[in-house]
């Protein structure tokens, strides 16, 4: 689990490129704008907040926000009480969690999975084309993930 707490998603060239075009819109607009387009940190694993630890089997991330906005509309959560509590019309909630099961003394399987609570029609409205665009590059993100996280892991326990 530290080499999942240890990833970050800007390590992966794939992921850089495709948040970029994601992000291009956003930075185009900022360039108009008085603010630098160059002062906008990019989307990464930086933006969730690590809801839950559950010992050394599973890690629980959250992100509260209005994902198919330019700018993600992303809300600040700070723990998992105020993630449960968050409620605000139009904005969903994403739960990304980590599971490392134990196959044997020397091999486990780590499963990532995505969940996404849209808590009323227009949020569900709004997020359902978005999903319909991201997805097929949102499963090639998280098998990246996974490999990266186990190359990391294999490597430290090689060092």
């Amino acid at each position: 689990m530290d080499a999942v707490l240890n990833f970050r998603l800007r390590d992966d060239w794939f992921f850089r490129y495709a948040i970029a075009v994601r992000e291009l819109p956003l930075r185009l607009l900022k360039m108009r704008n008085t603010r630098p387009a160059s002062s906008l940190q990019p989307f990464g694993m930086d933006n969730f907040t690590l809801l839950e630890k559950k010992g050394d089997r599973e890690l629980i991330f959250g992100l509260a926000g209005k994902f198919w906005k330019a700018d993600y509309g992303q809300r600040v959560i700070t723990n998992g009480a105020d993630f449960i509590a968050f409620s605000e019309a139009g904005t969903a909630k994403l739960v990304l969690s980590f599971t490392l099961n134990q196959l044997s003394e020397t091999k486990s399987l780590l499963t990532t999975e995505t969940r996404i609570f849209c808590p009323d029609k227009d949020a569900l409205r709004s997020f359902t084309p978005y999903w319909y665009l991201i997805r097929p590059v949102s499963g090639l993100i998280r098998r990246r993930i996974l490999t990266t996280i186990r190359r990391n892991a294999v490597r430290h326990i090689s060092d």
